[in-house]
Parts: structure tokens; sequence; C-alpha cells
């Protein structure tokens, strides 16, 4: 009785699926009635701003939920981060496994970061966006969003004041804690988290003994707090979704940027096409079986748009869906979602060519490879959490000589594309740890429990 039950139980990926639609149906039901599209106003700031009725009822008992879910992920982030990375290295019993692993994982993620930059520049080079929006729709969206695209000018001004070192210095924190406070410190926490683990390993067995234990434990409760959260997941979906639909933009003014979303869509589904082909090649896992396993993942950082916010899903797919072994998961997975953003480096090469062609500018070929190098390296400087690759492409326009005010040109269109590219980030992730688990022999059979003995009698 037990196990039919079981068979019969709903899939977490079918329940965010009706959580998503759920939440668009809902959305749209309210404005499709008078009560809904009635206008009122609110004060902001000591200025009075019109809203619709569905917008406002949406924003204030419907997208806090929502939020409230985004939290509760983000609240594991860091700790996930600590106790998986820390077991993550120190199970390696070995400095050296330690580099080869570290040196494969970084030179796959750079190499699969220029890929994605690249075929972003000739998608956006062949389809040429920019050249289909009218100069009256340009006009009206630099004065609907030129507030949103000077706060991120604004950050991104002071982030070019910093010297060629910075990111580099940044590295390391001077307080852990302070460090551990903040999302958008990540590459900080996983820099003292590898730096601990490789204290464990040079440290004595005897000694390294009740640590290990502690933070073995501690990340069995964690994953645990995951599981707890993820029942509520097709709640939080449904009052993103919700939020996502009520405050769109016009029907007009998806339409006038059509071809650059287009652009942007056919690029992030090739870089699913070549992960999945990737993994078929080194690790002979079917297409399939890759996209099935880690589905629930992708959904999630759909709905979320936070790489940050989706990785303990990932990283229990990947594990005990895909067959990569947790010492491998917990070292490439963290570091993954934080510099590997395939998906956030393609848009930004679509989107600056995009606002240059909005803008009359052709580039040439050197102004291009620029954008190559900068994205790239923008996007591993980009914080795994929604909207933070708008600030890093400020930079990218700047290196290219793209009028920075151009960004508002994007605003519109930027959430739902937002939700898409981190899909892409995610799946990237969960490509590249089962290319480097088949290359340290850590790739196995997920419905193997036993998976070493497993492992020992196929070899």
């Amino acid at each position: 009785m037990s196990q039919d039950t079981k068979k019969k139980k709903l899939a977490l990926h079918w329940k965010i699926l009706i959580g998503m639609a759920l939440g668009v149906l809902f959305s749209l039901l309210l404005l499709s009635t008078s009560w809904g599209v009635a206008m009122t106003t609110i004060t902001v700031g000591g200025e009075e701003l019109p809203i619709s009725n569905a917008e406002l009822f949406v924003r204030n008992w419907v997208k806090p939920f929502g939020n409230m879910f985004i939290n509760a992920l983000k609240l594991i982030a860091v700790p996930l981060i600590l106790g998986s990375l820390i077991k993550g290295v120190s199970d390696l019993k070995d400095i050296s496994k330690l580099s080869k692993m570290g040196v494969r994982t970084i030179l796959t993620y750079l190499a699969t970061t220029l890929v994605a930059v690249s075929i972003g520049l000739i998608i956006v080079n062949l389809i040429q966006p920019g050249k289909t929006i009218s100069e009256e729709t340009r006009e009206n969206l630099i004065e609907n969003y030129s507030g949103e695209a000077g706060k991120s000018i604004s950050n991104a001004e002071k982030q070019k004041e910093n010297g060629p070192l910075q990111a580099l210095e940044d590295l390391i924190p001077d307080n852990i804690f302070a460090a551990a406070t903040d999302n958008g410190n990540m590459l900080q926490v996983i820099v003292f988290a590898i730096f601990f683990g490789v204290g464990l390993i040079l440290i004595s067995k005897e000694k390294s003994k009740p640590v290990k234990a502690f933070f073995d434990g501690f990340n069995e409760v964690i994953l645990k707090l995951i599981d707890l959260i993820m029942l509520v997941a097709p709640i939080g979906v449904f009052a993103l979704m919700a939020g996502l639909v009520v405050e769109s933009p016009s029907q007009d003014l998806f339409v006038a940027l059509l071809w650059y979303a287009i652009s942007v869509v056919i690029g992030l589904l090739l870089m699913i096409l070549i992960y999945t082909l990737i993994v078929f090649l080194i690790t002979k896992k079917t297409p399939r079986f890759f996209l099935n396993g880690i589905s629930p993942a992708q959904l999630l950082a759909f709905s979320t748009s936070s790489s940050a916010a989706t990785l303990p899903v990932t990283m229990e797919r990947v594990e005990e869906h895909l067959g990569v072994k947790e010492e491998v998961t917990s070292f490439v997975l963290p570091i993954g979602a934080t510099i590997n953003m395939d998906g956030t480096s393609l848009y930004q090469a679509v989107a600056a060519i995009f606002i240059a062609q909005a803008f009359g500018m052709d580039l040439d070929l050197s102004a291009q490879l620029g954008i190559v190098a900068t994205a790239t390296l923008a996007s591993i400087g980009s914080a795994a959490v929604p909207g933070a690759g708008m600030v890093m492409l400020v930079i990218v326009l700047a290196q290219a000589g793209i009028p920075e005010a151009g960004l508002a040109l994007i605003f519109a269109i930027d959430r739902p594309l937002d939700m898409l590219r981190t899909t892409v980030n995610v799946t990237g992730d969960a490509a590249v740890s089962m290319i480097i688990g088949k290359s340290v022999d850590k790739l196995g059979d997920p419905e193997v429990k036993n998976w070493d003995d497993h492992y020992k009698k196929e070899n």
C-alpha cells in the first residue's frame, strides 16, 4: 500500500509547474476584472504614484509569500556552502586531488563561458534586433526606466573606480563572520571554506576527526532543512509568478523588444543543447537522463532568478538523480553558482550589441572581442542573485563605448529573460559537475546506494 502511494506521489517538478501555471492564471483573472484594472494611488517617498488594484493586491497579499520562500533558500545558502564545501574538500584527503579537481573545474567553467559569449555575439549580429526599435519607443523606454538605469550606472561607477587587482583582493575576507552575513560575499565564504578544508587535510587524522564529524552532521541538518523548505516550493513559485504577471509592462513594449528577446532565447536554448551534447559525449548519459534529473532545479531557477537560491536543490538533484558523488558536487556546484554564469554572459553580449544597434552604432571586431573578454570576467564577478547581471552589464557597455543610458531599453523585458538565463546558469553548473565527476571517476549510477562497492565491481 505504501509503495503504491509512493508511485502515485506527484513529482516535485510537476508541483512547481502547476504552481507556476496557477500563479499566471490567478493574475490574469485578476487583471480581467473591472476591479483589477481600476487604478488607485500609493505614496512612495512623499510622491503619489498610480497603481492598479490587481498589482496592489498581489504586492501586499501574494508576493510576500514568494519573497519569504526566496529568503528561506538564501538563508540556507551560506550554511550550505560552508558545510558542504568544508566536507567536500576534507573528504578528498589529499591536496593533489583538490588541485586536480580545482584546475579542471575552473578551466571548464571558463571554456563554457567563452562559448556562451561567442554564441550571443554571433546570434545578435545575425538577427540585429536593435534595428527594429523605433525612435519613439526608445525615447519612451528611456523616460520610463531612467531612474532604475541610473541606479545601476551609479553602482557600476563605484566598481569601475577599483584597481585592476581589486577583484582578487576582495576574495580574502578580513572577517569571515561579516562575509557570511551577506550573500553577495559568496566568493569570500567559498575561499574560507576551501582554506578551512585544506587545513583539515593537513592536520593529523585524530585531531581532524571531531571537526569533520561536526561538519558532516551540520551538512546533514542543512540538507534536511532544504527538504522542509522545498515542501512549500509550489506556493512560493505561485506567488512569484503572480507578482511577475501583474507587474509586467504593456504588450506594446514586449512587441517592440520581441527580436531582442528572441535573440537571447535562441542563444540560451543553444547553450542547453550544447550542455546536453557535451554531457552525452563525455559521460555517455543521454539528454533525457540529464534533463529529467536536473529539471526541478531548472524550474526553481526559472521562478526565483537566483542561482544561489537554487543551489540547495541543484546539489540534491545532481547527487541523487545524476549520480555525481558528494565530494564533487560539494566542491564544483557552490563555485559554479558564483562564477559560472553562462546565461548571464550570453545575455550581456546580446544586450550590449542590441543597445549599440538601437543607438545606430556599428561596433568593429576589436570592440566585439573586448565585449567577449569583459562579459566573461563580468559574469564571473556577478552575484548569484536576481538582477545582478544588470550592474555588470554597465561595465560591459562602458568598455565598448556604448551609452550606459541605453540600459533603460532592456529593463522592461529583463525579468523574464533573467529567469531564462538563470535556468541556463544552473544547467551549466550541473553539466560541468557531471563532466568533472567523470574525469575524476566520481560519476556513478544514482540508483545504486553503495556507490563505492558498485564502482569497484564495475572497474
